[in-house]
């Protein structure tokens, strides 16, 4: 009776059993059981194949639909009217026959303005928070993994006779800006061979001792950041630069790191102390090598879902913008800037208000769910094994 037992079990021991699913398997199937994350995907993808086709047909000499095409015979038409081919010439006719979103007050197409804003937000979505995400991980994983260093009081006496050397330079104070700058290169440089060589005779030891560490810096700057108003600073430093859409591109995504920087920082003071990364230290890894290769893929996850909803953030920064009159300047058409335009009409032609509203709407809303639905799906706390 034992031995057929045995034998049954060395039977089921031995039998073929499924294969183990991949990683992208595993968070694939558990992100399909979310069903508003499915839907926030699909119109992101709708959404996407919609700015790649409106920046085809709406660009060149000639594009198949001109959004700054101005017929002031046809200003104010309702959706899905039909031009008067009568005062209008062969080149003015809309595309379609008809005016699918209807005209605004200067008679251009809304239909082909809103083609045109579509990539006008996904491409400032998409560069500020790649810009953001950029600068989050530099400094997060400086913070986590190079934390314990210190900045001593020569390396701060350096970079500021450094930063105050390059705005005299700025002002013109040539002679003043130059000699401050070349004595805090010399400092950065004792400095740099001092903390090689363990001691230095040239400078103070007081000079060389530890004043706070890379962690205090990079966390109390966060904190610092956080305590502005981002929008106002946002609008602050958009109004005094050039209107232009990679200023905004450029000066969203500067603004917006903070998030991303203690995802990054986190994930690292975890990861630092792993047996992997024990491991990749006794065998002689060099720290780029660690960082890069063995700590970043597993400190990803949440710096994917934090940019997933900070795309929704910049879209709406930037609409927001363009609606007080600092964003993108004209020709482009951005969802914001029609908006803002629609204002003055909400009574008369309502259509150019809510059409981009419930556009700008819907695309916030579909990267949310989609963020949400990514942030279950990579959590290993909320997965069930």
């Amino acid at each position: 009776m034992v031995e057929e037992t045995l034998t049954e079990n060395s039977e089921i021991l031995e039998g073929p059993q499924a294969p183990r699913q991949s990683w992208f398997h595993e968070r694939f199937g558990q992100f399909n059981q979310n069903r508003l994350a499915i839907v926030g995907l699909v119109i992101f993808l709708a959404f996407f194949i919609t700015a790649v086709a409106g920046v085809v047909l709406t660009s060149g000499q000639d594009p198949v639909f001109n959004p700054a095409l101005v017929r002031l015979q046809e200003k104010l038409l309702p959706p899905f009217s039909r031009p008067n081919l009568a005062t209008l010439k062969a080149h003015e006719a809309p595309t379609l026959g008809i005016y699918l979103l209807g005209t605004d007050d200067l008679g251009r197409d809304v239909f082909a303005r809103m083609l045109q804003g579509a990539w006008v937000s996904l491409t400032v979505g998409f560069v500020a928070v790649g810009i953001a995400v950029i600068v989050g991980i530099f400094l997060g994983g400086l913070a986590g993994y190079y934390g314990q260093g210190g900045v001593g009081y020569d390396q701060i006496l350096g970079f500021f006779l450094l930063l105050s050397g390059t705005i005299f330079l700025i002002l013109g104070w040539n002679k003043l800006g130059s000699g401050l700058f070349a004595v805090g290169i010399f400092i950065m440089i004792l400095s740099y061979k001092a903390r090689r060589a363990k001691q230095n005779r040239f400078m103070p030891g007081w000079l060389q001792k530890t004043a706070f560490s890379f962690d205090t810096l990079i966390m109390r700057l966060v904190d610092i950041m956080l305590c502005f108003p981002s929008f106002f600073l946002i609008l602050t430093v958009v109004a005094l630069l050039p209107a232009s859409i990679y200023n905004i591109m450029i000066v969203i995504g500067l603004t917006s790191w903070m998030g991303t920087t203690r995802f990054v920082r986190a994930e690292f003071l975890s990861l630092r102390e792993q047996d992997f990364v024990s491991a990749a230290k006794a065998l002689g890894v060099g720290n780029f090598r660690i960082i890069f290769r063995h700590m970043m893929p597993n400190a990803i996850a949440p710096v994917l879902v934090s940019a997933t909803i900070g795309i929704a953030t910049a879209i709406l920064t930037e609409a927001g913008l363009s609606f007080l009159g600092f964003g993108v300047p004209p020709p482009y058409a951005t969802w914001g800037n029609i908006l803002s335009d629609g204002k003055r009409f909400i009574f008369d032609a309502p259509w150019l208000t809510f059409i981009p509203g419930i556009a700008i709407l819907i695309v916030v809303l579909c990267f949310n769910l989609f963020g949400e639905g990514l942030k279950d799906a990579l959590n290993p706390k909320l997965r069930q094994e």
